[in-house]
């Protein structure tokens, strides 16, 4: 998994842009996007890092690298699920 806070990602259409973005380098690649910790986690089946990145930047927003598991702990600070599922009691 590769995460990005990306700061300036503030609603749903930011979302769908950098959605389509990567998925335009890595059409298989699954994009979890949490807007109220602004940020978007990939788990990608051929792009790296480095691909992912560029790809949101040239989307017109700006990813800064996360470590996946401060990602899961914001999120699950934030009274989600790691798993996405919005669920607290989830044990995944």
């Amino acid at each position: 998994m590769i995460a990005f806070r990306v700061d300036d990602m503030t609603c749903g259409h930011c979302a769908s842009t950098i959605t389509k973005a990567v998925r335009g380098v890595d059409a298989g690649a699954k994009v979890e996007i949490d807007l109220a910790q602004r940020l978007v986690r990939i788990d990608p089946t051929k792009a790296n890092g480095r691909e992912l990145s560029e790809a949101i930047t040239k989307s017109g927003y700006t990813p800064a690298p996360v470590e996946p598991q401060s990602a899961t702990v914001a999120a699950t600070r934030a009274g989600g699920c790691c798993c996405g599922s919005g669920s607290t009691g989830c044990r995944r």
